[in-house]
C-alpha cells in the first residue's frame, strides 16, 4: 500500500490537506493507521470530529499514537475524543487492516 485510495476531487481543502498529513506521517505504521481511517471517513466527519482529528494529526508524535493503539501506554485524556474512539474501532470492529 502505498497511500491514499481516493479520490480528493470532492474533498474542500481542510479536508485535502488532513488526508495528505494523514498518510504521510513519518512512521509507516502510523500512515496505515491514520491514512486508512481518512480514506474510509474524511469525506463524512463533521467539522468537530475534524477539527479533533486535525488535532491528533498536529500534535501527537507517531510514538504516542502508536503507543495508546497498542496499549503500551494509557491514552492522554486529553486527545480521549470520540474520533480517537472511532480511530481505534475502525481498526478493531470494521474489518482488518490490509499492509
Amino acid at each position: 500500500m502505498t497511500g491514499t485510495t481516493i479520490s480528493t476531487a470532492g474533498l474542500d481543502p481542510r479536508r485535502r490537506r488532513a488526508l495528505f498529513q494523514a498518510w504521510h506521517r513519518g512512521m509507516r505504521e502510523m500512515d496505515i493507521l491514520l491514512g486508512q481511517f481518512a480514506d474510509a471517513k474524511i469525506a463524512a466527519m463533521s467539522d468537530s470530529d475534524l477539527d479533533a482529528f486535525e488535532i491528533l494529526l498536529s500534535a501527537v508524535p507517531d510514538r504516542d499514537l502508536l503507543g495508546w493503539f497498542t496499549g503500551e501506554w494509557p491514552v492522554d485524556p486529553d486527545y480521549d475524543t470520540p474520533i480517537w474512539r472511532a480511530l481505534v474501532a475502525f481498526h478493531t470492529h470494521d474489518g482488518p487492516i490490509h499492509v
